[in-house]
């Protein structure tokens, strides 16, 4: 799970529980979808200090269970996931542009809250790994953190 971060100025253990909605919640995660989502978060955790602790999804929307650096609010860890996710997707598969009606990947509004480090942490990961119940779960992602 998450570790101290430490930089030459601050140590810090951010967790955030982000949840994106699908433009007008269309089931769009697809084993293939939810393998190129894994991808793109790997490069996203290489290029950003963010990286994934858990990944998991329904049908019409993805959990994110993330940990960061101060410099990121919420709000621009939001923008940065949710942005390069899209256009990768879009890029990847021009069909899905189809199915979202020519529009956006993610609808405009999200959910974050932050998770605490010692209680709810491990809490929010049993639900982020909850996530499509109705099928059998498929952990997209759960890593081991690295410092960056």
């Amino acid at each position: 799970m998450s570790k101290f971060i430490h930089k030459s100025h601050n140590v810090s253990v951010l967790v955030y529980h982000l949840v994106c909605p699908i433009k007008y919640r269309r089931a769009v995660f697809s084993t293939e979808v939810e393998g190129k989502l894994k991808e793109i978060c790997l490069e996203i955790s290489q290029r950003y200090e963010i990286h994934f602790l858990e990944i998991g999804t329904d049908e019409d929307h993805a959990h994110f269970l993330i940990q960061s650096v101060p410099m990121y609010s919420p709000q621009k860890l939001t923008q940065i996931i949710k942005s390069v996710t899209a256009k990768q997707f879009f890029e990847w598969r021009p069909d899905l542009r189809k199915q979202l009606w020519g529009s956006s990947f993610w609808t405009s509004g999200y959910y974050i809250s932050s998770v605490g480090q010692h209680g709810n942490e491990t809490t929010i990961a049993t639900y982020v790994r909850s996530q499509g119940m109705n099928k059998p779960y498929k952990q997209i992602l759960r890593q081991q953190l690295t410092l960056f």
